[in-house]
């Protein structure tokens, strides 16, 4: 169902021929069809953020959005005055199809940087996705296909609250990094919320989920997560309960987009425990997380431990105070390291699974934190080195 699954919203996907694959699904928009326009917006801290950030970022600064249009094939980053202005004519058309103001209206672009859209094409599809909006299964479905770009299937959540619902997509498959990834995300809600429970919902749950993936340590231009609520349900939420939705549902799209790494063939959790602070925990699972050279011993199925430590090694000792002569590290269940040093042979270690997990225990404290990534393989060099084309 994906954003078609709470109540109040209409979604639409179709073909703009913005995407260089012929026929390919390339444009989507979203529609809140209220009785309430509640949303919160989450976005990259690149500074090279495209032209649809900004303009989106201000959009949702007031609590409001009604609708968000979102297109793959072109990112309209790093392209000036000109591509703020194609950001604000797309929100302009689709203010004047849906009966909003154009500061109502949020726009997300991903694919190629530098260069600018086919704004006609942009406006014809926008158009096309007013004309074949549902609020069906299928419209949802359409919806987070066209947001695809190298993803190899559409990534989507739902969830039940006390009378009330969560649907979202996100699209995202390289070019990810802590502190979000190269991704769109739209979560929506039927629940009766204000903005700043919105707001504060999106903070906590990004931060435990799309601030915590890295599949190959490269931060995009145009990350953005929004939330909208219509109010639909009539279901006023507990806020409790409505944090907890949504940092499972950012959860889940989190997760999904680790199993859907470019070329990848592991997904590694790498938990840290015993540690001084859940900040030390994170910055020693990032140190982990960031290293090309464990990436590719996992592809190799290799557990080689001496990349692990090597990696926590770079953390600074006032970030995260340990002794590393207490260090164990243990691969899939088997203690590789123990006390900073050799433990079982690598060997035992069964590498068959998907999942590879990295279990570090720093026995300097109470806190944990807990990261996902992917490994690198030859497949992910490939579709980077042709991505141009």
């Amino acid at each position: 169902m994906s954003v078609t699954f709470a109540q109040g919203f209409s979604a639409a996907g179709v073909a703009a021929g913005i995407s260089a694959v012929e026929g390919k699904k390339d444009l989507a928009l979203v529609v809140n069809n209220g009785p309430l326009d509640v949303a919160a917006g989450v976005f990259t801290s690149n500074r090279f953020c495209a032209a649809p950030v900004q303009w989106s970022r201000k959009a949702v600064a007031d609590g409001h959005i009604k609708a968000v249009i979102l297109n793959s094939g072109g990112a309209n980053a790093c392209t000036g005055e000109a591509g703020y202005r194609q950001s604000e004519a797309t929100a302009q058309a689709v203010a004047e199809l849906v009966g909003a103001p154009a500061e109502n209206v949020a726009v997300c672009s991903t694919g190629l940087i530098g260069e600018l859209l086919p704004l006609d094409h942009v406006l014809a599809g926008a158009k096309a996705a007013h004309a074949a909006l549902a609020a069906d299964a299928q419209a949802g479905a359409d919806a987070s296909h066209a947001i695809m770009t190298t993803d190899t299937k559409p990534k989507t959540v739902t969830l039940e609250g006390s009378g009330y619902r969560i649907g979202g997509m996100v699209k995202g498959s390289g070019m990810i990094a802590p502190q979000l990834a190269t991704m769109l995300c739209v979560i929506t809600t039927d629940a009766v919320i204000d903005a700043d429970l919105a707001k504060a919902s999106l903070a906590d749950g990004t931060e435990t989920s799309f601030n915590r993936i890295d599949v190959d340590g490269c931060m995009s231009t145009n990350d953005t997560v929004l939330l909208l609520a219509s109010g639909a349900s009539g279901v006023k939420a507990d806020p409790a309960e409505f944090k907890a939705l949504v940092a499972k549902a950012c959860a889940s799209l989190a997760r999904q987009i680790i199993g859907d790494g470019e070329g990848a063939s592991h997904d590694i959790r790498i938990a840290v425990t015993g540690a001084t602070s859940e900040e030390a925990a994170l910055a020693c699972g990032r140190a982990v997380a960031a290293s090309n050279l464990l990436k590719c011993a996992i592809s190799g199925n290799d557990p080689n431990w001496g990349r692990i430590v090597s990696s926590l090694g770079t953390v600074p000792e006032d970030v995260a105070p340990y002794d590393s002569s207490k260090v164990t590290v243990d691969v899939n269940g088997v203690r590789i390291c123990e006390n900073g040093g050799a433990g079982r042979d690598r060997s035992e270690v069964d590498m068959t699974p998907r999942e590879v997990h990295i279990d570090i225990d720093l026995n300097a404290g109470d806190a944990e934190a807990t990261v996902w990534t992917d490994d690198l393989t030859h497949e992910y060099v490939h579709i980077n080195a042709d991505y141009e084309s």
